[in-house]
């Protein structure tokens, strides 16, 4: 997922309560969706910025030689500027990118 495009609020905004039971019908439903697609969201940042800071590690454990790289520093500030992984995910659920299902709901309809 390419973070840069994510049209996300950086900071916290006030919402209606009932603009997210109206998909689900339970606004507790609402959380959990949002919660796990947050944890998602959460893990892949995470993993790419691993991935971006291995680059930079060194083979020798010296405590005394602490380097300060200037592209590190601005992939830390880079990733400290996107949007939180909550608010990506309400983004996502208001505007129904996040594809949900309820097993439990879907058998009681087959019978």
């Amino acid at each position: 997922m390419d973070y840069k495009k994510v049209k996300a609020d950086t900071t916290a905004v006030t919402r209606k309560i009932r603009d997210f039971d109206k998909p689900t019908g339970n606004i507790y439903e609402t959380v959990a969706i949002l919660s796990k697609r947050a944890n998602q969201i959460g893990l892949e940042m995470k993993e790419e910025l691993d991935q971006k800071i291995q680059e930079f590690t060194t083979s020798q454990d010296n405590l005394e030689e602490i380097f300060e790289n200037r592209e590190q520093i601005e992939i830390a500030r880079f990733y400290e500027r996107l949007p939180k992984p909550t608010l990506i995910s309400v983004s996502e659920f208001i505007n129904g990118k996040i594809y949900y299902r309820n097993p439990r709901k879907q058998a009681s309809k087959d019978f």
